[in-house]
């Protein structure tokens, strides 16, 4: 390949469609992209058709006598599972932290890695190493193994020893931390505003173990860091400090960097877009994670090439990139364990989630001593669900459909059910708390601290 084509290999495209399009042909034909993203919303039905499309985009590569792609998706677990139906339902990170089980962690790794794998998806978009340090994060939560650098550096390392032990690449995120923001990157530009010392005692840690368990690669993400980049700090996506001299030099990382998606808004979009690949390129970012638009894919492409053709200098750190890539898809291509599609929501990982979920059970108070709960045949329970709604545009909760009252009822025979939207208003609580009156006992569920009604 020329070194314009070999470019492309620093693109990771993403597109809408179930089976490969004619739009994507073109992409794969004129950008000669390293690999593709899958979304559920885009391009997820079943592991059956997953798998499909994966061979047949692998193929297509092929006929293009282009290196094998990079096929990713984001399968963290809990609340972002890319691919839901007939996957196992494993428990979040959160979920992992509240077991303190390594060993649980690392199980959780290779069911993740071996049903991707069986799908024909070499690299997952996982897992969080962020600390979650602040209960107003509106974009971590859950997704986060917990609050403790310590754990969450412990449960992180064993997770990618799972996922990478299925010859899937893992991926630490989201790089230098996102743990303590008060605000979503897909929505403006976040900012840590702490010292160095408070970043290296905890958003560095869990980093660093997933380094030292040879993680094979690190996705950025799009917040500042004032501490190391000043007053007008650039999102660690952009940054030369945070990618080359602190994850490189300092931290010892000679893998794969992915940016978090450029269509998010702590990047600039629209015409700006072919900047600011260039500037991620040059700041130390591999592989670019575009969104399905064809005029982005243009953009990314465009702001590539024009870089490495009118900045000489450059050109050096371009073929370095190239090459790790080409070493991730050397390493994919050597610990290619090729799993039966019968692997994927098989009775043996069921088994796992399911450990996993009831380890995680926690209480947290119980001043009145309700627990156990016991009630008569005829006394009335009460469950009030938010309905799932996906907090982040990554997220996929709306695709789960709560069944605790089913649940309950295997127990006891009185059970009401009560639904609310996510954001409930006055009147729909006042209503609520009208049908709940009288009820023996009220079981009332939330998504995140602030929901509950």
């Amino acid at each position: 390949m020329s070194v314009l084509e070999n470019i492309g290999q620093k693109l990771l495209l993403a597109f809408q469609g179930r089976e490969i399009t004619p739009e994507m042909q073109q992409a794969l034909a004129r950008y000669k992209p390293g690999g593709i993203s899958f979304f559920r919303s885009y391009n997820i039905d079943d592991p059956r058709q997953v798998k499909q499309l994966t061979s047949d985009l692998q193929q297509y590569a092929k006929k293009l006598k282009l290196p094998p792609l990079l096929i990713a998706a984001d399968q963290e677990g809990g609340q972002l599972m890319a691919i839901g139906e007939g996957t196992t339902p494993l428990p979040g990170n959160m979920a992992l932290g509240a077991t303190g089980s390594a060993e649980l962690a690392f199980r959780a790794g290779e069911v993740l890695g071996r049903e991707l794998s069986a799908m024909g998806i070499n690299m997952d978009y996982a897992p969080c190493c962020d600390v979650n340090i602040n209960p107003r994060n509106p974009v971590i939560g859950t997704r986060s193994f917990g609050e403790d650098p310590q754990q969450v550096s412990i449960l992180s390392a064993a997770v990618i020893r799972g996922i990478q032990s299925q010859g899937v690449a893992a991926m630490a995120k989201h790089f230098p931390g996102h743990g303590d923001t008060s605000s979503d990157s897909h929505l403006g530009l976040p900012s840590v505003p702490h010292t160095l010392e408070r970043l290296e005692a905890v958003e560095f840690p869990p980093f660093s173990a997933a380094i030292q368990v040879d993680v094979k690669a690190v996705m950025s993400a799009h917040l500042a860091l004032p501490a190391i980049d000043g007053t007008d700090a650039l999102p660690a996506t952009l940054s030369k400090a945070i990618l080359t001299d602190l994850l490189r030099s300092q931290l010892g990382f000679t893998g794969a960097t992915v940016s978090d998606a450029m269509d998010m808004h702590a990047i600039r979009q629209g015409k700006f877009l072919a900047e600011e690949c260039a500037r991620a390129a040059k700041a130390g970012i591999d592989l670019l994670l575009i969104t399905a638009d064809p005029a982005d894919h243009e953009r990314a492409w465009d702001g590539l090439s024009k870089a490495y053709l009118n900045e000489p200098q450059s050109q050096g750190g371009f073929q370095d990139s190239v090459m790790r890539i080409s070493t991730l898809k050397n390493w994919l291509a050597v610990n290619d364990r090729k799993p039966s599609l019968d692997m994927v929501g098989c009775a043996e990982h069921l088994a796992v989630a399911e450990e996993i979920a009831e380890r995680s059970v926690t209480l947290v108070r119980d001043d009145a001593c309700l627990l156990p709960a016991t009630l008569n045949p005829e006394q009335r329970i009460s469950v009030i669900l938010p309905r799932p709604a996906d907090l982040t545009p990554a997220d996929t909760s709306s695709y789960v459909i709560p069944d605790l009252a089913g649940a309950l009822r295997g127990y006891h025979p009185n059970v009401d059910e009560i639904v609310l939207p996510f954001a409930p208003d006055d009147q729909q609580i006042q209503e609520t708390l009208k049908r709940v009156n009288g009820s023996d006992l009220i079981v009332c569920t939330t998504l995140n601290a602030f929901d509950c009604p």
